[in-house]
């Protein structure tokens, strides 16, 4: 029988493509769900035992198969395997939450009491005025943005982080940090960790960590070339080779790489116990996560509500705040943890 450990690498050495796949398909159902006013009417088979379907509430058992069986009989069809690990009554919404487990990477879903509706997340509606009762204010708001460099959630937070830092730029206060685990989330040895005491690692292995820490030492020093450098680097590498591929995508976007090595040959384990203390006094546990005067961002993940949340932290708004972004398409609300 295979150890922990044996489990838990196993699970990480599945490639980041599993992670959109599962993104994907969690996008096919809340878009069937939209569409066709829930999973029941999809191309389900209702000749199954769950006989008070649309009438009473379902017992999580019953919700459990309904949900494992749609998903992987007809969305799924062998190319992936789904399951439940925890269902729970939400009472504030009156919904069963699930945690779906794709390709060993977790997913918070829900689904209504009847097993008739499944949703990807639950939205809150908060409306704008709202909304600013919700930060903290001050005259340049803080804005910490927490990713693992190749989470694909973390990477498409960047890609709506971006715009809105190139928006307000010195009107707040905008920091990147990095989620960095260790053996207490079950990491260790040098396929995943910077140290023999397993207190710096990352969930997609050594090569990630060795990019935050660049990235961070990029933050530090040249900080007019650190998205150039972010977005490029997510673009043209990957978990598996960045530590190959990252200096001639910095030389091309003008990042000083032998300064980006000092720094990460002299400074990485400083750098990163900060980043862990960080973490502890956020409780991070996943990528992303974002905070504005310290509070989380729970929002849909689009520039323009982003840029909205944040300008309602202002004790006095700048005019930049009046500006509109990309409003098109929201990014997933999945997480890498």
């Amino acid at each position: 029988m295979a150890s922990k450990k044996e489990k838990k690498q196993e699970a990480q050495t599945i490639s980041i493509k599993v992670e959109w796949i599962a993104m994907a398909v969690l996008f096919i159902i809340l878009a069937l769900s939209i569409f066709t006013q829930g999973f029941s009417k999809l191309p389900f088979n209702l000749k199954s035992p769950f006989s008070n379907l649309g009438n009473d509430e379902m017992s999580e058992d019953e919700v459990k198969e309904r949900v494992t069986k749609y998903i992987n009989e007809e969305l799924l069809q062998g190319q992936n395997a789904a399951s439940i690990t925890e269902i729970i009554k939400d009472e504030d919404s009156g919904l069963y939450k699930i945690k779906l487990d794709i390709g060993g990477q977790e997913y918070e879903s829900f689904v209504s009491m009847d097993g008739k509706y499944l949703y990807t997340e639950r939205i809150e509606i908060k409306l704008s005025d709202e909304v600013a009762e919700d930060y903290p204010k001050k005259d340049s708001p803080d804005v910490l943005l927490f990713t693992m460099s190749y989470c694909p959630y973390g990477n498409q937070a960047e890609d709506f982080v971006k715009p809105v830092d190139d928006l307000l730029g010195d009107n707040i206060s905008f920091e990147p940090h990095y989620v960095i685990y260790g053996s207490a989330q079950g990491y260790q040895g040098e396929e995943y960790c910077l140290d023999s005491e397993n207190k710096y690692c990352s969930m997609h292995g050594i090569q990630e960590l060795n990019q935050d820490v660049r990235e961070i030492c990029t933050w530090k020093y040249q900080q007019d070339k650190y998205w150039d450098f972010v977005l490029a680097a997510n673009e043209k590498c990957d978990y598996k080779n960045v530590d190959e591929c990252w200096e001639q995508v910095a030389e091309d976007v003008g990042v000083d790489t032998d300064k980006i090595k000092s720094c990460q040959s002299n400074e990485a384990t400083d750098l990163l116990a900060e980043e862990v203390r960080l973490n502890e006094e956020y409780s991070v546990t996943g990528s992303p996560a974002l905070f504005i005067n310290g509070k989380k961002y729970e929002g849909q993940r689009v520039a323009e509500n982003f840029k909205q949340a944040i300008c309602a932290a202002f004790n006095n708004q700048p005019g930049s705040c009046s500006e509109t972004l990309d409003e098109s398409g929201s990014a997933p609300s999945g997480s890498c943890n």
